[in-house]
């Protein structure tokens, strides 16, 4: 009975760490492809932000 318990809390334990890493590998898509974004905007407008021009 023991034993059903442990193998049933290990197969338990490997879902719940697929299902975190699935997750995990759907926010770094999505990072990536935030980030290519911005990538983009500033192949765009290369200039726009790049420098601060101040007289004091």
């Amino acid at each position: 009975m023991a034993l059903a318990n442990v193998s049933t809390q290990s197969q338990v334990g490997i879902a719940v760490l697929g299902k975190a890493m699935e997750t995990n590998e759907v926010l770094n898509g999505a990072m990536v492809n935030m980030l290519d974004a911005a990538a983009m905007e500033l192949s765009v407008n290369p200039g726009v932000g790049a420098n601060f021009d101040m007289c004091v």
